[in-house]
């Protein structure tokens, strides 16, 4: 499977475990739905996101699929920001904003790979 394909399954699936099933999500976000009901919001929000990246980059090539994979490197960036900033500023562990970093550092990585690989 190439890289754009398998990052754009993975958007899909977290996507749709956000949108449908928030109250797991945060679960597997390892953060607390039951103190934050407002959770479920954002996550829906974030799920909504993931879902569209991913079936507009699938559905596009050439160019196009280029400036989407782009567009979700930008968006894993932002993401990553996110979860250092939560662990900067308290708003949960520094090993669970290491846990909600990674994962989106990971696309980030993967995104730039795929991009230049076609080069």
């Amino acid at each position: 499977m190439n890289p754009v394909t398998g990052l754009n399954i993975g958007r899909l699936f977290l996507g749709a475990l956000a949108l449908f099933t928030p109250r797991l999500a945060a679960k597997v976000f390892g953060l607390d739905a039951a103190r934050n009901p407002q959770l479920g919001y954002l996550n829906r929000m974030f799920g909504s996101r993931e879902i569209a990246l991913g079936c507009l980059t699938l559905a596009a090539s050439g160019q196009r699929q280029r400036d989407l994979v782009l567009v979700g490197v930008a968006v894993d960036a932002a993401d990553t920001v996110a979860g250092l900033a939560a662990g900067v500023d308290g708003s949960v562990s520094k090993k669970q904003a290491a846990f909600l970093a990674l994962p989106a550092l990971a696309a980030v990585v993967v995104g730039v790979m795929a991009v230049t690989d076609r080069n």
